[in-house]
């Protein structure tokens, strides 16, 4: 306790280590609000909670890692990471997801744990358990005496995730194919009898969803690391994003996914490091909590 107390103390006593938090937050957030992103597109679109979203990304990173072991400069690996991905993301939607579209939640729940579970052990048969980092070799800036830093791979991997942000965002009011997922979330019935082929928009959002996925899996092995059971902590994060925001709400995804990076940044400096994951689990109890008593609220108005 002395120490939480001790480092509220260091930010009330330091207002620009505030700034730099919150600066890191945000250059962090932006990696959450694009996997966030395709996250919210699964589940919006093919009623269907991804638990495998954050191997989604792991395996993302591992690519853009081993290409980096290979000569391949990390952030050239990331048009590679989203190619492979979407080629994976194909084989599983062929495999597995498009048997359970139609199921309970309960189904495809089971599934995409089971798609985690099998990615997981074949990144750490692949790679085995140590945690990597893509080495990028860029240098770290420095403000206000060198009480703000700034590492250029973060401010980089921040420009990556909002251009490939805006160009989604983009593909799916402009696009043929953007206009039929959307269509196709609203009323998958309705799109069908427009003439809407939406086993192939299913297929095309899971795949799109994936290739999001190896782009900020590849960001995350430059900027931060990666482990073959770190999958699980993305997910969680992704899921109180999405929750939070609702799915079918852009500006709120994105919104979030830039609170979740200062959340973060915040309570690991105040509480630790190591309570850095717990928070992530408790923030995701008190949303779903929030969710149940909006929904409580909801339906004794309507009654």
């Amino acid at each position: 306790m002395q120490q939480i107390i001790g480092n509220i103390t260091v930010l009330e006593a330091a207002p620009i280590l505030n700034l730099g938090l919150l600066i890191d937050g945000l250059l962090i957030g932006a990696i959450f609000a694009l996997a966030a992103y395709g996250l919210a597109l699964v589940w919006g679109v093919m009623n269907v909670k991804n638990l495998a979203q954050g191997d989604f990304i792991m395996t993302g990173g591992y690519i853009t890692w081993f290409l980096g072991n290979h000569g391949l400069h990390p952030l050239l690996g990331l048009p590679v990471a989203c190619v492979v991905l979407w080629c994976i993301g194909w084989l599983l939607y062929r495999v597995v997801v498009s048997k359970v579209i139609t199921r309970d939640l309960f189904t495809s729940l089971l599934a995409t744990f089971g798609i985690a579970i099998v990615i997981q052990q074949g990144l750490n048969l692949a790679f085995g358990p140590d945690t990597q980092s893509a080495q990028a070799d860029l240098p770290t800036w420095e403000l206000a005496g060198g009480m703000i830093t700034i590492p250029a791979t973060r401010a980089i991997g921040f420009v990556f995730a909002a251009l490939l942000a805006v160009a989604v965002i983009v593909f799916m009011k402009r696009s043929r194919m953007g206009q039929a997922i959307r269509a196709t979330a609203q009323d998958a019935r309705a799109a069908r009898v427009l003439g809407i082929d939406t086993e192939k928009v299913y297929s095309f959002t899971f795949c799109l969803n994936a290739a999001i996925c190896g782009a900020a899996g590849a960001l995350v092995a430059v900027v931060w690391n990666v482990q073959p059971f770190m999958g699980t902590t993305y997910s969680i994060r992704l899921f109180v994003v999405v929750t939070a925001a609702g799915f079918g709400n852009l500006p709120g995804v994105i919104a979030a996914g830039f609170g979740m990076g200062v959340f973060e940044q915040f309570g690991g400096f105040i509480l630790g490091a190591q309570y850095q994951q717990a928070l992530i689990v408790m923030l995701l109890l008190i949303v779903l909590a929030v969710r149940q008593l909006q929904n409580l609220h909801l339906r004794q108005a309507v009654q």
